[in-house]
């Protein structure tokens, strides 16, 4: 719900930051310099000419691919024994991670509730993805001079927000140190023997970076399984005092004097363009949101920055005879940014643009593998889309890539220098690294391994199609959207946490169990 007119204001008196978020210049045909208001609020037409109102704006996100009604874990939480005042955030203390934060106080004579408490009452009321990970207990509100509670004050949760039990500190080297670990990926003050890495905010992916942390920083090989089957501090620092010592050898800074061989996941994906005609299968997109007046100097200071520093952002590939190589271009190069004004079009506009820009092949041969378009939305409105090929990044890069731009950004729109630490390895150096350890021997032995694994696995699935399948494969494939209700999300979430699956993984095994049904054929090879 917008509103304009003579009587909107001009914004915010001395609140320049809060008057661009909330006045925008009308895309109606008026004055040309007129105005509206965004309230916030979301309303619909009904047929009879009324108008519905149907609540904030700012109460519904998205988290995971999760829509979420902040105003219901708010009521739910509010109704609770003891709890005078409730408010519920989405926050993202750390980029590319949002988590759901519930803010409380509590009634003068109310007994103190402990925060597992609370988290056990929120579960019989709501499904598991809609309980705060972090409840902070507040003695009074921070509010604004309007009296309204100042949100951007709010405390970030400190590790008694995230407890699920009395804290009890780590024992002993081993748990110290892993406990360390989880404190940096999880953004967790402390950590104590007791909690466990998934209710503190762990995931799939962080869960690998934080076995990769092990490997790196106490030379052992923890097991995902292991991590899976009890996540609690204390049962993975035993796991670790029976884990292998790592066997790897360290990566060492490879001389930049030529091309070097590409890795293997490189040249699977090199061999595979090769052979199909230019196609964005293996583009990688990413779309920020800009909210706020635009220092498009910093930003494109900081995308330049960002490029000069990682060399695989300036990948050039060549091959000759049967091997591929690949070298950075010279650090100065500058990637391509386009600039779109959309101002006054509708959301279909931003829609096609997007799916323009994924869909854009690139030329491996010349191109960088990175490019972006700025699309301007407003004067206060941007997005940022973001499109790498993925034989230089994967979906943990995009998670770098969005925080050192915001870093970057943020320190060059204040007129201070790079604030990132200087990168001592590159993505060249690990594939060599690889290259001198897959050995004939080592190379030899996993090529056994997977031979009988694959072995009898079918070259093609036999679908029922409605036409003849096609010489060569296009990717001209189509998506199909399916938001599951509240209910069958949250059973579908108990289920994965009582097999210590993900629920990736569980939907991975109900697609190929389709497959199997639609094909007749008991074994299917999916990727």
């Amino acid at each position: 719900m917008y509103i304009g007119g003579d009587s909107v204001a001009r914004g915010y008196l001395n609140q320049p930051q809060l008057t661009a978020e909330r006045f925008l210049r009308d895309p109606f045909p008026g004055q040309p310099q007129a105005r509206m208001y965004r309230t916030g609020d979301l309303a619909r037409w009904n047929a009879d000419g009324t108008l519905e109102y149907l609540g904030r704006n700012d109460d519904q996100v998205k988290i995971r691919g999760v829509r979420i009604e902040l105003g219901e874990i708010e009521s739910q939480l509010g109704q609770l024994p003891g709890i005078e005042e409730a408010l519920v955030l989405a926050r993202e203390d750390e980029p590319g991670q949002p988590r759901l934060v519930g803010y409380f106080t509590e009634h003068a004579d109310a007994p103190t509730t402990t925060v597992e408490q609370l988290r056990t009452a929120l579960l019989a009321r709501l499904p598991g993805y809609m309980v705060p990970g972090a409840l902070v207990r507040l003695e009074s509100w921070p509010l604004t001079a309007n009296g309204k509670v100042d949100r951007r004050a709010l405390p970030v949760p400190d590790r008694d927000a995230l407890s699920t039990g009395e804290y009890q500190a780590p024992q002993g080297d081993l748990e110290n140190a892993l406990a360390q670990i989880w404190s940096e990926l999880l953004q967790v003050e402390r950590v104590g023997r007791h909690d466990r890495f998934f209710d503190l905010g762990g995931h799939s992916l962080l869960a690998m970076r934080m076995v990769s942390q092990v490997r790196q920083r106490l030379s052992l090989e923890l097991a995902l399984g292991d991590l899976f089957a009890d996540s609690s501090l204390i049962a993975v620092a035993h796991c670790l005092t029976a884990a292998a010592r790592s066997q790897l050898p360290a990566i060492d800074v490879q001389p930049r004097t030529g091309p070097v061989p590409l890795s293997s996941a490189q040249q699977r994906i090199w061999f595979m363009a090769q052979m199909e005609d230019a196609n964005s299968a293996y583009n990688i997109s990413l779309g920020l949101k800009l909210s706020g007046p635009l220092d498009s100097r910093a930003l494109t200071r900081a995308l330049e920055r960002i490029v000069a520093r990682h060399d695989s952002l300036r990948s050039q590939f060549s091959q000759e005879d049967d091997k591929a190589w690949v070298q950075a271009a010279s650090a100065t190069v500058v990637p391509d940014i386009g600039w779109q004004d959309l101002r006054g079009q509708d959301a279909g506009a931003l829609q096609a643009v997007t799916k323009e820009e994924a869909a854009q092949p690139f030329d491996m041969h010349r191109d960088l593998p990175i490019r972006g378009r700025l699309l301007c939305l407003a004067e206060d409105r941007h997005v940022l889309l973001l499109t790498v090929h993925h034989i230089v990044a994967d979906g943990w890069s995009l998670g770098v890539l969005t925080r050192e731009l915001t870093a970057l950004y943020q320190a060059f729109s204040q007129g201070q220098d790079d604030p990132l630490p200087a990168l001592t390895l590159q993505y060249d150096d690990y594939a060599v690294w690889q290259r001198n350890w897959l050995d004939a021997e080592r190379l030899s032995h996993q090529g056994d391994y997977w031979q009988q694994a694959l072995a009898g696995a079918p070259v093609l699935l036999t679908l029922p199609t409605d036409g003849p399948r096609p010489a060569h494969q296009d990717y001209t494939g189509a998506s199909v959207t399916l938001e599951l209700d509240p209910r069958l999300s949250s059973d579908l979430r108990t289920f994965c946490h009582e097999q210590s699956v993900t629920p990736f993984m569980l939907f991975m095994g109900a697609w190929a169990a389709l497959l199997t049904r639609l094909s007749g054929q008991e074994e299917v090879v999916v990727g």
